[in-house]
């Protein structure tokens, strides 16, 4: 390239930028002024975020023309200007702007121009609090169409939260007859997982020390299937629930799909030496146990369970109750002990997903009228349990009051929660977190962010089992070959 051509570039590349930086940054002044707030999508209108969470991009619609101004203490740092409605902050200019306000509040101002205001509408500053807990860097989660038709299409995928980054971790592109299920992380560890393929050549697949191995867990032993998961803090034995699992379809109401176990027990696997383990009281077609989770420190194996009844028919009897029993990891032995923490015959409702928080304080769980399967459930809730009183502890502000809210899981420091919900539309599962400040007070959740807003409205699938993840998980690119099917 020529010295004329390499100066020509670089005005280009020079006009180019200024214009970016015009666009950005030029004041547009609004005409009329309004004291009510702008009804953004995603609502981000007065939530807690984490310094380290990607931009909190956003769209008002029927607009033309937005501008977004934030302040900090007084000071603007940076003016958006945006069309179509959306505001997109530039990451760089976002993380430098979270780092300053640490522990502060920002306040956005916005301003829109349509054919309703030709000259601008300002609306009222929002604020949103920056807290210095940080969000876990990474999460997985299963993306799955909501209706279990779209099997053949799925995947586990990982989102970097501090960006828009999200990467496949393992999917059934190369299986078609693959489904992929249950994934789960030993504390959190992005170095270890395990997931479950159904169908043709499936099993169950442990991802340890570089390494991916391939059990049939239902040919060992007792010969029992593995469903729900929870990995042991000392990472040798893996309880989980072995469950029948059915499903009916209804033809009207507003409550498509019911999903039911048929049976439900509690089986452990001993990662050692690969032997499945069994408790004959937590194996009888009396009771069924299911969603096991171990405390913090191990010591506890917290399950709920219901007795057993005609399903479908008495599908709305089905009542379960939140219990715990005492773990010996030296011996592999559950105590003799079964306290229950939640009785659903005296307090009513169903519990589903026990989650203990790290520092082994609260016990978070989603409460149904009844079953276990709550995605489905309209009236589906997050509740939390102080487990040192017993009492209740008010989590009403996570929840929506006509859509699901259900599968959660806890940050690494106990001050943050994500779960699924469907307050959006009704249909799909979309991903919140919500703060729990170390008053014990819980805050206002907010959407995952995305780079275009509208892909929360575009993606036509459910993310499904989120849970954080401390890093990248790099599976070997050989892992899909242990499930692959020929036909």
């Amino acid at each position: 390239m020529s010295m004329k051509s390499k100066m020509h570039t670089k005005i280009v590349l020079w006009l180019f930028s200024l214009l970016l930086f015009v666009a950005c940054h030029s004041e547009r002044i609004a005409k009329e002024r309004t004291d009510a707030l702008p009804d953004i999508f995603p609502d981000y209108i007065s939530v807690t975020i984490p310094y380290n969470i990607a931009p909190l991009n956003f769209k008002l619609e029927n607009v033309d023309d937005v501008q977004a101004t934030i302040t900090l203490d007084g000071n603007e740092m940076f003016r958006i200007n945006g069309e179509e409605g959306i505001v997109s902050f530039p990451l760089k200019d976002w993380k430098q702007l979270m780092e300053q306000a640490k522990g502060k509040t920002i306040e956005v101002q916005v301003s829109a121009w349509s054919e309703k205001h030709p000259e601008g509408l300002e609306y009222r500053p929002f604020p949103v609090k920056v807290v210095p807990d940080k969000l876990d860097d990474w999460i997985a989660y299963r993306l799955i169409e909501p209706g279990y038709q779209g099997w053949r299409q799925m995947g586990i995928y990982q989102r970097e939260l501090s960006s828009f980054n999200e990467e496949e971790i393992i999917t059934n592109k190369r299986s078609k007859n693959a489904c992929i299920n249950c994934h789960h992380f030993p504390n959190r560890s992005s170095k270890s997982m395990m997931f479950h393929v159904r169908g043709k050549n499936g099993g169950t697949l442990f991802y340890q020390d570089g390494k991916v191995v391939k059990m049939n867990i239902d040919q060992i032993g007792p010969m029992k299937g593995a469903a729900y998961p929870a990995w042991h803090p000392e990472g040798r034995i893996i309880a989980f629930s072995s469950n029948i699992t059915r499903q009916i379809f209804f033809g009207q109401g507003q409550q498509p799909i019911e999903v039911y176990d048929e049976g439900s027990d509690l089986i452990f696997f001993d990662t050692q030496t690969h032997e499945v383990l069994v408790d004959p009281r937590f194996n009888t077609s009396q009771v069924m146990e299911t969603y096991p989770q171990w405390s913090p420190d191990g010591k506890t194996l917290y399950y709920v369970a219901a007795d057993f009844k005609d399903r479908p028919m008495e599908r709305e009897t089905v009542h379960y109750h939140l219990l715990s029993v005492p773990f010996d990891s030296a011996t592999r032995t559950l105590g003799e002990k079964i306290d229950t923490l939640y009785n659903a015959h005296i307090q009513g409702g169903s519990v589903s997903y026990p989650r203990v928080s790290p520092d082994g304080r609260y016990m978070l769980y989603t409460w149904t009228n009844f079953g276990t399967f709550p995605i489905w459930h309209q009236e589906a809730d997050l509740k939390m349990m102080d487990l040192q009183t017993g009492e209740a502890v008010d989590v009403s502000v996570w929840n929506d009051d006509k859509q699901a809210d259900s599968y959660h899981s806890w940050s690494a420091n106990g001050r943050w929660v994500m779960y699924g919900s469907r307050r959006h539309d009704g249909r799909y599962t979309r991903l919140y977190f919500a703060y729990w400040g170390k008053e014990g007070k819980a805050h206002k959740p907010f959407l995952l962010p995305q780079e275009d807003p509208r892909q929360n409205t575009w993606r036509l699938k459910s993310y499904n089992v989120p849970e954080f993840v401390d890093g990248q998980v790099e599976l070997p690119a050989s892992t899909i070959e242990l499930f692959k099917s020929e036909d």
